[in-house]
């Protein structure tokens, strides 16, 4: 299904398959079947009859929840950008290990559920209660260790309220699918989505930082500076335009041509995206359609194209917060959040 629709597959077990980049920039959302796929181990076998969702841990009211009384809650539906930390991490030189994205790790959909507070409010919340562990029915074994791993994560209740968590059944208004974290998964808007565990089965509220292999081991940038070893956790998406037409290599003729793209940040919404042809003065593009918070933002630049011969098109964004993207994303020893500017090499003729 995932090559049919037009995914770019990296690896069949497990299966983890890219976006077109041209593809990006289709509409608000992705649809389903093109919407990238990033997964740690073999998709689990879950049933949505016999599932339920346990919370546990600093709570008053240990609960465990069937999707029906999921169902039943109120349901808020949310347009979020995900992007996986690893998006564009080939083009890190050096290279680095781990999957070797191009650029297409990244998609939008409508997602819709209950939000997280709601559920936890309903277990009620001890004193002392501070952390999240959120685990998913994924496991396997990793290097280091002898026995398998389960996929979990972890967030602070301030970071949960922040980013308005969502526990997700549908996506763009289907059943979510078995890829993509059937029957529920947790959404976290801003955040690299590695937040946003898939096949959920577990919420452990804690007053402890989760400590868990792909929470302690994985996902952190390391860096080496001055000579001395520097790290930090992979948390919101770095600001990002990419460009989906031209596409790298093609033909225009000259006259009026689209400059179009996508652009997205987990700081901010996007405030401004900057054009750059063969070299010339950065020109502000027009931002298209709604702006949103947690999704990303249509861009497109309208030009004339008078000279034949090569053509390349660079784009930068910029965000609320003023984060700008760099000319080289620094570089770090697992290859995360690479946001370097965006370049395509095109032809007038």
């Amino acid at each position: 299904d995932a090559v049919e629709a037009g995914l770019l597959i990296h690896s069949v077990n497990p299966l983890n398959g890219e976006t077109s980049v041209p593809d990006l920039a289709g509409g608000a959302v992705m649809p389903n079947g093109r919407f990238y796929l990033r997964n740690h181990f073999d998709i689990p076998n879950l049933g949505g009859d016999n599932y339920r969702l346990s919370i546990g841990g600093l709570v008053e009211r240990p609960l465990k929840l069937s999707m029906r009384e999921l169902h039943n809650l109120h349901a808020e539906s949310q347009v979020v950008t995900l992007e996986c930390a690893g998006n564009g991490r080939s083009l890190f030189d050096p290279a680095v290990p781990g999957e070797a994205w191009g650029l297409g790790a990244v998609s939008t959909a409508e997602w819709t559920g209950v939000r997280l507070m709601e559920v936890l409010e309903r277990a009620g919340l001890r004193a002392g209660a501070t952390e999240l562990t959120f685990r998913g029915a994924d496991s396997g074994v990793v290097d280091g260790h002898d026995a398998p791993v389960r996929f979990e994560r972890g967030l602070s209740l301030d970071q949960i309220r922040e980013t308005d968590a969502l526990l997700a059944y549908e996506m763009n208004g289907e059943t979510l699918s078995p890829p993509h974290g059937y029957p529920l998964r947790l959404i976290v808007p801003g955040w690299y989505a590695v937040a946003s565990v898939k096949w959920l089965t577990e919420i452990v509220v804690t007053d402890q930082p989760c400590e868990a292999y792909y929470q302690a081991e994985k996902y952190w940038y390391h860096w080496v500076r001055n000579g001395h070893d520097e790290r930090a956790q992979v948390k919101l998406m770095n600001v990002r335009a990419l460009i989906s037409s031209p596409e790298e290599g093609e033909n225009l003729p000259r006259g009026d041509t689209a400059i179009r793209g996508v652009a997205w940040s987990g700081a901010g919404n996007i405030s401004r995206v900057d054009v750059s042809l063969n070299g010339s003065p950065w020109r502000e593009a027009r931002l298209v359609g709604e702006r949103r918070r947690s999704a990303w933002q249509r861009w497109e630049l309208i030009t004339r194209l008078e000279e034949t011969g090569p053509l390349t098109v660079r784009v930068r964004a910029t965000d609320m917060t003023g984060r700008t993207q760099p000319e080289h994303a620094e570089w770090n020893r697992l290859g995360y959040g690479n946001n370097s500017i965006h370049s395509v090499a095109a032809r007038v003729i």
